[in-house]
């Protein structure tokens, strides 16, 4: 079916209106590469399964077996089966800065760069265990270039050149609230990261893989977390002798109604229900110790078996669509900035793979050690918040 034939099917001509010359089959190609069926979907709230309270490796559990657990994993981390995965393809707007988030300086008497911190939690590790642990970087369009490029001017703060890769994050179109794909000028659409849940996919399709058979494992974390211990041999270790496709580091709720996902079972498999999905009574469920059984929050750090990720390809991940308030080419050509949301985005989620991995180890940690998330500008979960942490934790700032 030609291009234009498709366009009409799916009230998608608007696209062709004003088209320049430059560009233009490029842009044609890119259209017909696009799944028109999906951009027909809409938000959903659909029913949950049966949800019920997933058993967690406890600190004390972990103390007991930490003396295997760490064997088993630096182990696996020598013998190069561990790789590192690097969720970084946001922009630090929300934190008042022009660029990748990972860029954001959070030092006080000195220059101390959230990438910075995450490498030398990294390289902590790697020391330990006597092997620097291959590190994938996953980027987003609007962000790949100034990423690569700050990694560059900092020398990859210590670590070896060699055993850091970029790769972009694949990207979506997005629509409006009548289905009308947006422009952000003539002959280009306005595209998003296409959700942390396609880290895998969007890493597959440049092939960096082939340069590392021999890893199995992947852990995989967001770039907002400045506390977090990453390839941690406790971790690998545990998560490994367990059996589980994967393992995911969690912290006890402070409260009830902390607004955190928590690790779960639906219908039998590892899921994540967000806070506010539980009800009441469920929130507040404990066990005869007192112990809440919806307790466990996850902080995206998550640990995939390679084999099963790959066993899973084939399945779609499931496609969320979310209002947005989205920058847009109008009709008479003008660029519109919104000041409510005025269409849908489409990402997937991290939290489906672990569905679809089918087990899953809840690994718990210490929050005050491992959870120092910045996500605002001020108040919770802010950079002073963060700093709080670090210098708990013996950082210099």
């Amino acid at each position: 079916m030609d291009i234009r034939e498709i366009l009409a099917k799916y009230g998608q001509t608007h696209l062709l209106d004003g088209l320049p010359e430059e560009g233009r089959e490029d842009f044609l190609r890119s259209l017909a590469a696009l799944d028109y069926e999906l951009l027909r979907r809409r938000p959903e709230r659909g029913e949950r399964g049966e949800i019920s309270p997933i058993r967690c490796m406890t600190q004390w559990e972990i103390q007991r077996g930490r003396a295997e657990y760490e064997r088993v994993g630096r182990a696996a981390i020598a013998g190069g089966k561990v790789a590192a995965v690097l969720l970084a393809g946001g922009q630090g707007t929300r934190l008042g800065a022009d660029g990748p988030k990972g860029a954001v300086d959070i030092g006080i008497t000195r220059p101390l760069y959230i990438f910075e911190q995450l490498l030398e939690n990294l390289k902590a590790v790697c020391k330990a265990c006597g092997v620097f642990v291959p590190l994938f970087v996953m980027t987003s369009d609007k962000n790949d270039g100034t990423t690569r490029a700050f990694f560059r001017e900092h020398g990859y703060f210590g670590y070896p050149e060699e055993m850091v890769r970029f790769f972009v994050q694949d990207m979506l179109p997005s629509v409006d609230f009548d289905g009308k794909l947006l422009l952000e000028a003539r002959g280009k659409l306005v595209l998003s990261p296409n959700g942390n849940g396609g880290w895998y996919s969007s890493l597959m399709r440049t092939g960096i893989l082939e340069g590392f058979p021999a890893v199995e494992w992947f852990n995989v974390f967001a770039v907002d977390n400045v506390l977090q211990r990453i390839a941690d041999p406790l971790f690998v270790g545990a998560t490994i002798l367990s059996g589980c496709a994967s393992g995911a580091k969690v912290v006890r709720k402070t409260d009830p109604a902390e607004r955190v996902g928590v690790l779960c079972l639906e219908d039998g498999r590892p899921s994540v229900v967000e806070y506010y999905e539980l009800s009441e009574e469920m929130a507040n469920a404990r066990d005869g110790d007192g112990t809440l059984l919806y307790g466990y929050g996850v902080i995206l750090n998550y640990l995939f078996s390679r084999a099963r990720l790959e066993e899973i390809a084939g399945e779609k991940i499931p496609v969320h669509v979310v209002k947005k308030k989205i920058p847009y080419l109008d009709k008479l050509g003008n660029f519109v900035i919104p000041e409510t949301e005025n269409g849908y985005k489409f990402e997937t989620l991290i939290l489906d793979t672990v569905r679809l991995a089918g087990s899953c180890l809840p690994f718990e940690v210490v929050r005050e050690r491992e959870f120092a998330p910045i996500k605002n500008k001020e108040g919770t979960d802010s950079i002073e918040s963060a700093r709080i942490l670090l210098k708990y934790n013996g950082v210099e700032l």
